[in-house]
């Protein structure tokens, strides 16, 4: 199957039509209205910041390069946990060539042990440090004293800017996502929950913490994400994101205003500070609906979660589905959260299930890649396991295939490949026509709806299927990549009259990327 066209991803993987047929996009909200702009603009500030690469915003531009982002990241506590030893863990990203990772600062938190042992941002309530400081009134639900939201903490500071500063050495850029959505039995553990501060801010059930019900909540929040904006301000390796998961428990037509002031807050705060920095945010729920902000010229990013994130409109939008439908805005888009690893690939192989949706997605056209990672954690925050290993192997091996390429000058592209993409097989590709062209292939099968989460990867013994290409004429190089090894299986130059080019494939065993580029 190959994933370029919407309408047959739709008809052939069995999602609804009712979510969105080819050109209908409907924008619920003031704040998302608008045409489909191409993101060029290059605002005041930004030249020392990661930002838009001018010359292709759906990718970007950092410290003179181009740049895509590719990790498997930790689960977002590396700040908020004290017990984690975030330097070894920069230094293992750092090692296999990673370049990116997410945290939440003190906007979400979880139980010890929640999801599994070591779990990140599940820190002892002892070891978790949060933005605001402590009071001399006891006693905090989570245990300790209550905070006082009208001081900041300052080692929590100085520990989020160390964290940064390693990261910025080590080429890594940090997206720090202000909020996630809270949940019933995470809300209370949170300073905003009205029994852990003495102002007796957060008296609300968690289904209304991200909304504008309660101002005096929104207020609290605002002052968080414009006292993180600032402290961050000097980094040139920060991405700001507003909100995880933002109406998952929440209606969206409540969840999408309170996005949308928050976007205004994070703009309206950078535009006192010398730097700007992009801003992303997630679409959940239907396309083009409350929580769909792409249009929005305050956002920077479009960021999915998953492969294609469930067939309900309650749902996340996936990383697959924002290149189907999000594509024409000209921004990057980003699949920054895959299912846990390894627990919550619940069929087939995790190390197959991940690697094929990573090297799906970017070399589909996207520009930044999380896979959520539990080997990460406190005991071993360099997830130094043999399992870990082939995970960073084939990032690194993706990496270092995209970046032969250059991609500034490529495009997700659906019509140099006119037949032979067999049933079971999804592909993506990109493409500077008559230049250079990026094709991946797997076998597997999406999990059906109404999850959609990941891939079922299908190993077997394949060969001899045979593509045919549409590439204008002139002299190429072919290569085959084996995506697990990052090897050339078979390559071969060849003088090509225009026209149709039939290209047979090596044998491989799960997945096989190709590299075409013009000989000159």
């Amino acid at each position: 199957m190959c994933g370029f066209s919407r309408r047959k991803f739709l008809q052939r993987t069995g999602i609804g039509f009712s979510l969105m047929l080819d050109g209908m996009k409907v924008l619920a909200l003031s704040d998302t209205a608008g045409t489909k702009p191409e993101n060029t603009a290059t605002p005041a500030g930004t030249s020392s910041v990661i930002r838009v690469h001018p010359a292709n915003p759906r990718y970007y531009l950092f410290r003179g390069r181009p740049t895509i982002l590719i990790t498997s990241a930790e689960h977002y506590g590396a700040v908020i946990n004290m017990d984690f030893d975030y330097v070894r863990y920069l230094n293992a990203l750092a090692a296999y060539g990673l370049n990116y990772t997410r945290i939440w600062p003190g906007g979400c938190i979880e139980a010890v042990g929640e999801f599994y042992p070591g779990n990140t941002v599940g820190p002892r309530p002892s070891r978790t440090i949060v933005p605001w400081a402590r009071s001399s009134v006891p006693s905090c639900v989570y245990g300790g004293n209550k905070y006082d939201l009208d001081k900041w903490n300052p080692e929590f500071f100085a520990r989020l800017n160390d964290f940064i500063a390693k990261a910025a050495e080590r080429g890594i850029i940090v997206e720090i996502c202000f909020f996630n959505s809270q949940y019933s039995h995470r809300w209370p553990l949170h300073p905003l929950y009205y029994e852990n501060n003495i102002q007796g801010v957060g008296r609300c059930d968690f289904k209304d913490v991200q909304t504008l019900k309660y101002p005096d909540l929104v207020r609290r929040q605002c002052e968080y994400v414009s006292k993180i904006i600032e402290e961050v301000n000097a980094y040139d390796n920060v991405i700001l994101e507003v909100c995880d998961e933002p109406s998952n428990f929440t209606p969206h037509a409540e969840a999408g205003p309170w996005v949308g002031h928050l976007l205004h807050v994070v703009h309206d705060t950078e535009a006192k500070l010398p730097k700007k920095h992009m801003v992303a945010q997630m679409v959940e729920g239907p396309i083009g609906g409350p929580v769909d902000f792409s249009a929005n010229p305050l956002l920077s990013i479009i960021t999915g979660q998953y492969v294609w994130g469930g067939e309900a409109d309650s749902e996340q939008m996936g990383g697959m589905k924002g290149l189907e439908y999000e594509y024409g805005y000209g921004k990057p888009i980003e699949m920054n959260e895959t299912p846990y690893y390894p627990f919550q690939y619940r069929e087939g192989d995790p190390i197959f299930d991940s690697r094929v949706e990573a090297w799906e997605f970017i070399v589909g056209g996207g520009a930044g890649f999380n896979h959520l990672n539990s080997r990460y954690t406190v005991e071993d925050p360099a997830g130094n396991t043999p399992d870990n290993i082939q995970i960073l192997s084939a990032l690194r091996n993706l990496k270092d295939f995209i970046y032969s390429f250059d991609f500034i000058r490529m495009r997700a592209d659906e019509s140099f490949v006119v037949d032979g993409i067999p049933e079971g097989v999804y592909c993506r590709g990109i493409s500077e026509p008559g230049e250079q062209y990026a094709l991946y292939l797997h076998h597997s099968r999406l999990v059906p709806a109404p999850d959609m989460m990941y891939y079922i990867a299908t190993p077997g013994q394949y060969r001899g299927e045979v593509l045919v290409l549409d590439i204008p004429g002139g002299t190429y190089k072919t290569e085959w990549v084996d995506p697990s090894l990052g090897s050339v299986l078979s390559s071969a130059t060849f003088v090509h009259q225009g026209g149709n080019q039939a290209l047979s494939t090596p044998e491989y065993e799960l997945d096989i990327a190709l590299r075409i580029k013009r000989v000159h």
